[in-house]
């Protein structure tokens, strides 16, 4: 951030770091349910797809049946939860890799995205409901509340209850969580289907804060999220990981996008160097495993 604010101008004023903080905010809320799936061992490619789902929903139900905003917020969300729920019975009751299993609902839920909205974008939407996205409480935008509070729950549910001690102990050790009586199914299924609740509530705060509902929003950010997730701290083989490090690694990937942009570097090398900073994150990750194993 020092080299930012040295040789980017404006990065360091404050409608700049409100910004970043902004764009983070959709990333952050999904990283906070991966960090539970990585945590127990798993992997959830279907994120970005299940946001636009659950934002194409909303938008229908509000724009085209005149639906009240918070029951289409509601069955956005149950949508999200739903496809969740599918991924973790994939994985738990048929046995199909975490991997293969969201990889199949990033082309479902995209698919259907873009069946119900027939590629068209959707609005516009109820000022009540913009307002969730657009408006500011002082000079803070809400959709970073939003984030705040979902990260603050998240902490607290994996820190200090017993489903939380039980998410840690089914990624340290399946088996011997097994054995000591964990039900690890239900352990499995309940953090995909936080994981999808929280790519739906992304979903509601993207399409609240962009005023219209398309079903390509959300496209490619599952690597984003995945990214955040490991730079913080989460480990790929399963039981490490925290919020706050995901919050940490959320904010990282949003300044480093952000400085890139104000540095002039075309988005082709955004890219690469956005890949080469997940390279790093996981080669580290995976040196760190094999010196502790």
């Amino acid at each position: 951030m020092l080299f930012l604010g040295i040789t980017a101008p404006g990065f360091l004023s404050v409608d700049n770091l409100f910004s970043i903080i902004l764009n983070v905010t959709f990333i952050g809320v999904m990283a906070c349910g991966m960090t539970m799936v990585i945590i127990t061992g798993g992997i959830d490619l279907s994120v970005g797809s299940i946001l636009g789902l659950s934002g194409v929903v909303m938008g229908l139900l509000m724009h085209d049946l005149g639906l009240n905003p918070v029951l289409s917020i509601l069955v956005g969300l149950l949508v999200g939860m739903a496809a969740g729920l599918t991924n973790g019975l994939l994985i738990t009751k048929v046995k199909i890799p975490p991997f293969i299993s969201t990889l199949g609902m990033l082309s479902i839920a995209r698919g259907l995205a873009y069946v119900l909205s027939e590629g068209w974008p959707i609005s516009p939407f109820p000022k009540s409901f913009t307002s969730q996205g657009q408006g500011m409480v002082g000079p803070v935008p809400v959709p970073v509340l939003y984030f705040a509070g979902v990260a603050i729950i998240a902490y607290i549910f994996l820190r200090y209850t017993i489903v939380g001690r039980r998410i840690y102990a089914t990624g340290g050790n399946l088996e011997a969580s097994k054995l000591v009586g964990i039900k690890t199914d239900r352990i499995l299924i309940m953090v995909y289907v936080i994981n999808g609740l929280l790519a739906a509530f992304a979903g509601f705060l993207m399409t609240a804060w962009l005023g219209v509902a398309q079903a390509n929003a959300g496209q490619s950010y599952e690597l984003d999220v995945i990214a955040a997730t490991v730079i913080g701290g989460t480990s790929l083989q399963g039981g490490e990981g925290t919020i706050l490090g995901t919050v940490i690694g959320a904010i990282i990937m949003g300044v480093l996008r952000n400085g890139l942009i104000l540095l002039g570097v075309s988005s082709f090398w955004q890219q690469v160097a956005i890949g080469a900073v997940i390279i790093i994150a996981v080669a580290f990750d995976q040196l760190r495993g094999g010196k502790e194993g």
